[in-house]
């Protein structure tokens, strides 16, 4: 079987709006490494999009979750519930930051955890407006897109979006627009687009993922705590790619001595298997009537296996440690080239949550030429990587936290390798 034949099948099958990054088509994976249906080689610098945090079929999420698909596979939590669902609930309100009462919702994938967050801000507020920031990413769903602070893909051509959805930027001084701009941004919002009393909550990734790898300075998110305060907006967290251990913390917003009102989880949940949730003040998630929240497939008795297995082996494992280390490992090799490439701009990151963006020297603006000429060039030499930013120019890093400390150096080989051979030519 040839990458190249089931190309052209998809050609025909599928719906080009279902973008894809590579054309090798998936045999089998094991921890930091996927195989082919040619049988050739690659190691995982993508982990699905921060799905797998505990690497490709770790043994203890497989082991869980053959043993629930011996007891059963779905009774529907909202028809016959069953306690893992209650147990597993009982873990998140434990381990989200802030000193309060929490109560979860389990769901299927990110865009539905937003959707549901904004459900319930709207519903315990009794305000509609929310706020969202530039380069953020919340999904596809149409308020997911609403909420979305990048047009192309995500917006065009899909009409009109929901209504009052407010955007001010994301503070990122490398591109000029430091905390106090932001902050200014959003008091002439409130003076010139939405009274701060309609406002229902404010929605912010602690580190932006497709926006860039952009972490949110600690001065800013004290301060949207004090402005959420203020005014009675929500502060909600999106965590869907920041979650369980990716930036050296089991949430991002652990950095901080801030807690959101409401965190939406998905991605490395489950390690594989689709999960989302919604966790926050019990009162405001009290707030919807029974039946106004759930889904069919919400809180998938096989998911929520896997779940149990992902956050023990992140205890067990270490893994906050293990991505400190990989992360500062990643970083340094990086910093080792960058005398020699100047094409670098920035290398950033927390845990094992990093980024490296490249400007065109010659023109002084972002390249996502230059990002993408790496990525293939890695590609070829059987490295995975993936490229994000409102500009395109940047290299994000995903790779398992449970990478073999032999793999992880051949990555970073081939990494500086592409980095020098593309930036060289």
């Amino acid at each position: 079987m040839k990458n190249s034949a089931i190309s052209e099948r998809k050609n025909q099958s599928i719906s080009r709006g279902v973008g894809m990054t590579t054309q090798i088509y998936a045999d089998r994976a094991e921890n930091s490494e996927i195989w082919d249906v040619e049988g050739r080689r690659y190691i995982d610098f993508s982990s699905g999009i921060a799905v797998v945090n505990t690497g490709h079929r770790h043994p203890k999420v497989i082991e869980a979750v053959k043993a629930q698909l011996d007891r059963f596979t779905h009774t529907c939590h909202q028809v016959v519930p069953y306690e893992s669902y209650v147990r597993l609930a009982e873990r998140l309100n434990g381990m989200l930051p802030g000193k309060f009462e929490k109560k979860t919702i389990f769901v299927t994938t990110g865009a539905e955890a937003v959707e549901n967050a904004i459900k319930i801000a709207r519903n315990a507020t009794g305000r509609q407006a929310v706020i969202a920031f530039a380069g953020g990413f919340h999904g596809r769903t149409f308020m997911g897109m609403a909420l979305t602070g990048k047009v192309v893909p995500y917006k065009v051509g899909f009409g009109a979006m929901p209504g009052d959805v407010y955007h001010a930027p994301f503070p990122v001084p490398l591109h000029g627009v430091s905390v106090a701009d932001s902050l200014a941004a959003l008091d002439r919002l409130f003076k010139a687009d939405v009274d701060p009393a309609r406002v229902a909550a404010i929605i912010i990734e602690p580190v932006q993922g497709e926006g860039g790898f952009y972490d949110a300075p600690r001065e800013f998110l004290t301060a949207l705590r004090k402005l959420c305060d203020q005014h009675g907006m929500l502060l909600i967290a999106d965590e869907v790619q920041t979650g369980f251990a990716r930036t050296g913390k089991m949430f991002a917003m652990d950095h901080h001595e801030v807690a959101a009102d409401i965190t939406t989880m998905a991605k490395s949940l489950a390690g594989g298997f689709p999960l989302a949730a919604v966790t926050g003040r019990a009162e405001i998630m009290d707030a919807p009537g029974p039946g106004g929240l759930g889904g069919t497939y919400g809180g998938s008795p096989i998911g929520v296996a896997a779940a149990h297995a992902v956050l023990d082996v992140i205890e067990e494992e270490k893994l906050c440690d293990r991505a400190n280390t990989l992360g500062a490992r990643l970083k340094q090799r990086l910093q080792s080239i960058r005398d020699d490439v100047p094409e670098i701009v920035d290398i950033r990151g927390l845990g094992f949550m990093n980024a490296v963006e490249f400007n065109d020297v010659k023109k002084g603006l972002p390249s996502a030429e230059i990002a993408n000429a790496i990525r293939l060039k890695a590609l070829d030499k059987g490295l995975i990587l993936l490229t994000c930013g409102v500009y395109g120019n940047v290299i994000r890093f995903l790779a398992p936290i449970t990478i073999q400390d032999g793999v992880m150096n051949e990555a970073l080989d081939i990494l500086e390798s592409s980095i020098r051979e593309v930036c060289a030519a």
